[in-house]
């Protein structure tokens, strides 16, 4: 009877099937973009999604995620590689997500076009460039977690930066979704109209700054 795979393999493994996904994701929101009459969802009324159209596209959002940890599961042996495999699956999806998109559709034109990234809680916006940024660091950190043979013990430093890290997350979550917690008092059906008009560089660069800090002091102790 064969043992488990060498972490290698699993890599190239969840990396494949991150790219299928990725085409399965850029054919299914192509196919509602092309219903909805939005291939470039910055324009007026962005989201005109009604009835049972939007608790699908919810749901949809909902299930890839459940996809992205049960592949990072399933690959890992430990909880800490098992989320290094989960960041290496979504950070292969996001990215070939939009390198599809442009093969099937020719948008994003440029890294800087503006798309609704998530819509759970609320919709998330932010050019291209920021998602892919954050998706190339997840790949990282997946990439030093998951092929490291030994794990060396915490540290204060460890733990701190973790800490970081996560603040970092907290940082970045708010600058995605800043336009729509501005007008949520308005109620949900506000935040599925407003449109971005300047996205926050200056908190997103401290935030991937501290999402960051992690994987160089692992990339530090290789």
């Amino acid at each position: 009877m064969k043992g488990p795979a060498p972490a290698r393999t699993r890599w190239l493994l969840v990396v494949v099937f991150a790219i299928g996904m990725a085409w399965v994701e850029a054919a299914s929101v192509y196919y509602l973009r092309v219903v909805v009459d939005r291939l470039d969802p910055y324009q007026p009324n962005p989201l005109p999604m009604r009835g049972p159209l939007e608790q699908v596209e919810l749901a949809r959002e909902a299930a890839t995620l459940v996809m992205l940890v049960t592949i990072g599961a399933l690959a890992g042996w430990t909880s800490r590689t098992r989320l290094g495999y989960a960041a290496i699956a979504f950070g292969v999806w996001d990215i070939f997500y939009y390198v599809f998109l442009k093969m099937i559709c020719g948008w994003p034109r440029s890294l800087f076009d503006w798309d609704v990234l998530f819509l759970l809680p609320l919709p998330w916006w932010g050019p291209v460039l920021a998602p892919v940024c954050i998706a190339a660091l997840m790949i990282m950190w997946g990439t030093l977690v998951s092929q490291r043979t030994a794990s060396n013990p915490a540290t204060d430093m460890t733990s701190t930066l973790s800490r970081l890290s996560w603040v970092g997350v907290a940082l970045a979550l708010y600058v995605f979704m800043a336009d729509s917690l501005r007008v949520v008092h308005q109620g949900l059906a506000a935040t599925k109209t407003v449109l971005p008009h300047a996205f926050n560089w200056s908190a997103f660069i401290v935030a991937l700054t501290l999402m960051a800090a992690p994987v160089a002091q692992l990339a530090w102790r290789r």
